[in-house]
């Protein structure tokens, strides 16, 4: 596998990966990760607090050094730490089980340093909110540089990804790149949505997918025609079923092709495949807002796509990664079969010849992203 496997088990190296792939920097990771190394070796939920607590010293150490930028007039080199500061910060939160002792805290530190890195930096990034349901959910909107009103791609987290996370992984500067703007969602059962709202994931993503289409289209500079969507992972499964159901969707694709989220956990159950995150069962309980395991297995019953993608008559993109994982193989090619009304669809499997073969590319985020970029490009431009 290409995945860098540095620790003696999937899921401490796949928070790695995503650290690697979201800008952090490989001497800073040895150095927060060679202290826990052994710890590692007891497996993926045991040690997670120490794993918290190297990640946030180097995080902590990011944030002097930009302070120190800052007091020599340097807003650009503090703005690249602050942004470090928080993909370290993200990743030792994503890592904790609920209610470890630090974690909202830390979550707390990860909202603010990119916030602030972002500013420094002048990234064309900014956190807007919506009303949903008597509360609110939050996107980082990134729009294209240009005049008038261009096209505009929703993207979605997975299971336990974050809109900053989304965002640092380049994506929407790909976009940007190719006249689109694009929308990184924290949507119910992710991020603020779960943290700050106590908002739970639903099988129906087109409730919130559509509340962030009526925002996109009262935006001036979004053509209100051309709206795409997009997820990661679990993103795989809300992104088809919102396309599916929300009509004013052009375009779709998915970065993992989890067409059987439901089924996925059955195959968990057996302790086939790998898991996301450490302390996984609690995990997903918090995301549904489960009472225990079995209210978690009847609420996440729906997240399936069979019967649902036949409804999607808009070009449609699915990729997977050869080697993923998580999710099997065989869902992609079971996504695919099923659009049958899509009027452009297309199946794209990563393999070793280019990279991006494990899990929504977590060896090789660049393949995925240029990739799916080039189809909103061809087919929202």
């Amino acid at each position: 596998m290409a995945l860098f496997e540095y620790f003696p088990n999937y899921v401490w190296n796949l928070s790695v990966a995503i650290a690697l792939e979201s800008g952090g920097q490989i001497g800073e990771i040895i150095d927060m990760c060679a202290p826990i190394r052994e710890r590692a070796g007891r497996g993926e939920d045991v040690g997670t607090g120490a794993f918290m607590a190297e990640w946030v010293k180097m995080a902590d150490k990011l944030v002097d050094l930009a302070t120190e930028d800052q007091a020599e007039g340097h807003a650009l080199s503090a703005g690249a730490k602050l942004k470090r500061a928080a993909i370290y910060y993200t990743v030792a939160e994503r890592m904790q089980g609920l209610g470890h002792e630090g974690r909202e805290a830390t979550y707390a530190l990860a909202l603010d340093t990119f916030s602030r890195g972002t500013k420094l930096s002048g990234d064309p990034v900014r956190r807007v909110a919506v009303p949903y349901e008597g509360k609110e959910i939050t996107a980082l909107w990134h729009q294209a540089p240009g005049d008038g009103a261009k096209p505009a791609v929703v993207f979605c987290n997975g299971l336990d990804s974050t809109k900053e996370t989304l965002w640092c992984s380049g994506f929407p500067e790909a976009l940007a790149r190719r006249g689109i703007s694009s929308l990184c969602v924290d949507q119910p059962g992710t991020g603020e949505a779960l943290r700050l709202q106590n908002l739970p994931s639903t099988c129906d993503s087109e409730r919130w997918a559509s509340v962030w289409v009526d925002w996109l289209q009262t935006q001036k500079d979004v053509d209100p025609s051309k709206i795409g969507m997009t997820g990661i992972s679990l993103g795989g499964y809300y992104a088809p079923r919102a396309v599916a159901f929300e009509p004013r969707f052009a375009s779709g694709a998915v970065w993992g092709a989890n067409h059987d989220w439901a089924e996925v956990q059955q195959k968990r159950l057996r302790r086939e495949g790998e898991n996301p995150v450490p302390h996984y069962w609690s995990h997903v309980q918090w995301v549904f807002g489960a009472q225990d395991q079995d209210d978690f297995l009847e609420k996440s019953r729906g997240m399936t796509l069979e019967g649902v993608l036949d409804r999607i008559k808009v070009p449609f993109l699915v990729t997977h990664g050869e080697y993923d994982r998580q999710i099997p193989l065989d869902y992609a090619h079971r996504s695919y079969d099923q659009l049958v009304n899509s009027p452009n669809r297309r199946l794209k499997i990563f393999t070793p010849r280019e990279g991006g073969v494990e899990h929504v590319g977590a060896d090789n985020i660049s393949f995925g992203r240029d990739y799916i970029a080039d189809w909103f490009a061809d087919t929202l431009v």
